[in-house]
C-alpha cells in the first residue's frame, strides 16, 4: 500500500484561522482542521487548497453539523476536503465510499477501548488509524503490528524526541497543534 501524505512526517492541525494562516506559510502538503464553524467551513477549506494545502477535516468537530452519514455526504460532496477524520465507524465507511481518504481516530484511554478500537478498525477498514494520545509509542508498534494499516500519532506531543519515538515505534506521521513542532 502506497503511504498517504508523501512522507510528511509532521502534519500541523488548526484550531482557528490565525493558525491556518500560518500553516499556510509552512513547506508542508498535508494539514489538519480541527475545529470549525459550518458556515466558515466551504470557504476555509478553498482558501487552504488555493494555498496548496490538502485539508484533512475533522469532521466531528465542525460546530453545527450533526456526524452522521447525510453530514459526510454533504463534507464529501459540497465541502470537498482532501480527507476526512472521526470516531465513528459509521463516517469512515461513508467517506470511502466518497473515495475520499479515510483516517479513524482511536482514543487509547484503556485495554476496553483497544479492544474496541482494534474490532472497529477490522472492520470499517480506514486508509489511516490516528491513535490518541500520541505519546504511547508501544501501542503504535503494537496497533501497526497488529491491523498493517498506517498509524498517525496525535494528542499530548510535546516534544521533538516525542515524535521521534512514535516514528520510530512505526507511526508514519504525526498531528499536532503544538506551533513550536511544526
Amino acid at each position: 500500500m502506497d503511504l498517504p501524505f508523501s512522507g510528511q512526517s509532521i502534519i500541523p492541525a488548526a484550531h482557528n484561522q490565525k493558525d491556518m494562516e500560518k500553516i499556510l506559510e509552512l513547506d508542508v502538503t498535508y494539514m489538519v482542521m480541527l475545529e470549525t464553524h459550518v458556515a466558515q467551513l466551504k470557504s476555509l477549506i478553498k482558501y487552504a487548497q488555493s494555498g496548496g494545502k490538502k485539508v484533512l477535516l475533522h469532521a466531528d468537530l465542525v460546530n453545527g453539523l450533526k456526524n452522521d452519514e447525510y453530514a459526510i455526504d454533504f463534507l464529501c460532496k459540497e465541502i470537498c476536503p482532501d480527507g476526512i477524520i472521526s470516531t465513528r465507524g459509521n463516517a469512515i465507511i461513508k467517506a470511502k465510499q466518497h473515495k475520499m481518504l479515510a483516517i479513524q481516530r482511536l482514543f487509547m484511554i484503556d485495554s476496553s477501548a483497544y479492544n474496541k478500537g482494534v474490532a472497529l478498525i477490522q472492520k470499517v477498514q480506514p486508509d489511516c488509524i490516528e491513535l490518541l494520545p500520541g505519546i504511547i509509542p508501544s501501542q503504535v508498534k503494537k496497533m501497526t503490528e497488529k491491523l498493517h494499516i498506517p498509524v498517525i500519532a496525535g494528542g499530548l506531543i510535546e516534544t521533538p524526541e516525542q515524535i521521534n519515538q512514535v516514528l520510530a515505534n512505526g507511526a508514519i506521521a504525526v498531528t499536532t497543534s503544538n506551533k513550536h513542532l511544526w
